[in-house]
Order: C-alpha cells, then sequence, then structure tokens
C-alpha cells in the first residue's frame, strides 16, 4: 500500500499557464521525490499597461512517501 503527500505550490511565466505549470512541477520534482502528479487550483494574470505580463497558476502536486 502506498502513502501520499499534497503539497501546494505557485509557478509564474511570462510566457504561458503551460510554461508556468511546466516550470512549477520541474522545480517540484528538484525537491520532492516520487512525484505523480498534479492538478491546477488557480490560474491568474498579471496585467500592466493593458498587457499580460505573467502567468501564475497555484497547483496542487501529489508524490508518494517513501516506505
Amino acid at each position: 500500500m502506498s502513502v501520499a503527500k499534497v503539497t501546494e505550490i505557485t509557478a509564474s511565466s511570462s510566457v504561458s499557464f503551460e510554461d508556468a505549470l511546466k516550470k512549477g512541477i520541474a522545480r517540484a520534482d528538484k525537491t520532492l521525490k516520487n512525484v505523480e502528479g498534479a492538478w491546477v487550483q488557480e490560474q491568474k494574470v498579471i496585467v500592466k499597461g493593458g498587457e499580460i505580463v505573467e502567468y501564475r497558476v497555484n497547483m496542487k502536486v501529489t508524490f508518494v512517501l517513501n516506505d
């Protein structure tokens, strides 16, 4: 039987939501072992001068604990 834990992280990108997700997962994978999946809890953008300057995602990352 496996036991998993969920942690919440926020990542950002000046390119897209997808890029923010990729950066967030890549960073989580450096710190957490056995990352199994993630789900997006929230997406938002930062706007300056009528232009989107940053895409942010708040996600929950699931990882399996070692025995």
